[in-house]
């Protein structure tokens, strides 16, 4: 069975080695690698073209941003089933992709997969500063605040047929919309496995500003919406006390 590992970049000349050599040292076998670059304007592209020739699909072009990144990864990728790594990310070892995919491989109808991550620091991915522990789904996984990290998320290609592709109209939110959409609408199979899978460097969009803390908790709070489904009055303090409680 195929798995496709897509990478969306923009001006990530420092980080960007990690991230490659993390998927394509891989022990599974059956990978193809998709790279979306934004039209870089340092050397990213120039390093990935080093790689171009075990890579599966790579594209560099303008695009709306990096959830429109993704979804053109998406569009290009023809494996079985489908994990994002973003650009200053890396998985916790080389075995990472073999089990996930021994998971899809023993349960045919196993749809979604995900694990666990720690953010790490930008300097030394060694060093852990916060810790994102996940657990098994249940009915209201998401009212209690909780939502599986998504760079650990991995999909059969399906669900991304049937659902839909992430969603431009939430700028820093898609990518929760995405879950609570195909967790709870659409009722797709998952699993939690507990297993670390990502490390993650600080940074990201989302964590720039304080505005962005704002306006990317006023996306979730559409996405219930905009979803036909009711978030608890709750729901925004117990998720500030949980990522809190990460950092311990």
């Amino acid at each position: 069975m195929k798995i496709s590992i897509i990478t969306v970049c923009y001006n990530s000349s420092s980080t960007i080695i990690d991230s490659i050599e993390s998927v394509l040292n891989q022990s599974y076998p059956n990978i193809e690698y998709v790279i979306i670059d934004g039209n870089s304007k340092d050397n990213t592209v120039s390093i990935i073209e080093e790689y171009k020739n075990r890579l599966g699909y790579f594209i560099s072009e303008p695009d709306k941003g990096l959830y429109d990144a993704m979804n053109k990864g998406i569009q290009a990728a023809t494996g079985d089933v489908i994990g994002i790594l973003n650009s200053d990310d890396l998985y916790q070892d080389l075995d990472v992709i073999n089990d996930v995919m021994q998971q899809f491989n023993n349960d045919p109808e196993l749809e979604i997969l995900y694990g666990d991550l720690v953010y790490v620091k930008s300097d030394d991915t060694n060093k852990i500063v916060r810790n994102w522990k996940s657990k098994s789904y249940y009915n209201n996984f998401f009212e209690n605040a909780n939502v599986p990290p998504h760079p650990s998320l991995f999909v059969r290609a399906k669900v991304f047929k049937e659902a839909g592709l992430f969603n431009l109209y939430y700028k820093l939110a898609a990518d929760y919309e995405f879950m609570l959409r195909v967790f709870k609408k659409h009722h797709f199979k998952p699993k939690y496995i507990n297993r670390l899978i990502i490390k993650m460097r600080l940074g990201g969009a989302t964590n720039q500003s304080f505005s962005n803390i704002v306006n990317q908790n006023k996306e979730i709070l559409k996405a219930w919406k905009n979803n036909g489904l009711k978030a608890p009055f709750y729901l925004m303090p117990l998720r500030i006390f949980k990522r809190l409680v990460q950092f311990i």
